[in-house]
């Protein structure tokens, strides 16, 4: 099947990948720009994969300050090179991120980082959620309450606010696909009013 150029084009406008991988994608999904999206998102999670190995030697640290002067949020946003740190479409990314960071308030950054102690303390709250359910579902239960309580308090599990259809760590992985390096959020940090 032919793919015309207009389709390409769109594909990329929405995307921001190459041309080849939007044309790849696109004769994968016989010319349905909505099953190549779908594609492109898998392969993104493919190439942010591959490239989990690579060292970072660059990056940007973004800030955000909402309106009302009362939050205001720092994030460091990593990647492998000056190249794609000092891109304007990085450096918006990064921003972005701390944006969502101030509406959002995660926690952690990662589910890695989730302290035992928490852990624990949510699972304690959630079993007396389960008591009285089945005891073979229990247990199911339990890691899905635990799971989606944990998805709202974790940075990168977070859907992210300006397209809730892709996460944080989602968005990152289409950058990965789109600069071609590993990409990274090393650290933030969200300052409140009277909050401590």
């Amino acid at each position: 099947m032919a793919i015309s150029t207009e389709t390409i084009k769109e594909l990329r406008d929405k995307t921001g990948v190459s041309v080849m991988q939007c044309k790849k994608a696109l004769e994968e999904a016989g010319g349905d720009i909505e099953k190549a999206l779908i594609i492109l998102k898998q392969k993104s999670k493919d190439i942010a994969a591959k490239k989990s190995d690579r060292t970072f030697g660059a990056g940007v640290v973004q800030s955000y300050v909402h309106s009302s002067g009362t939050i205001g949020v720092m994030v460091e946003l990593v990647s492998e090179t000056d190249f794609v740190a000092k891109n304007d479409e990085f450096k918006t990314m990064a921003r972005d991120i701390a944006m969502h960071i101030a509406a959002s308030n995660p926690e952690f950054l990662k589910i890695e980082d989730i302290p035992e102690k928490a852990r624990e303390q949510a699972k304690e709250v959630f079993v007396k959620d389960v008591e009285g359910k089945p005891e073979n579902i229990k247990a199911q239960i339990l890691e899905g309450k635990l799971k989606a309580y944990f998805k709202e308090r974790t940075l990168l599990e977070q859907d992210f606010i300006k397209n809730p259809e892709t996460t944080i760590q989602g968005l990152l992985d289409s950058a990965i696909q789109k600069f071609g390096e590993k990409i990274e959020v090393a650290r933030f940090v969200r300052f409140a009013v009277l909050e401590k």
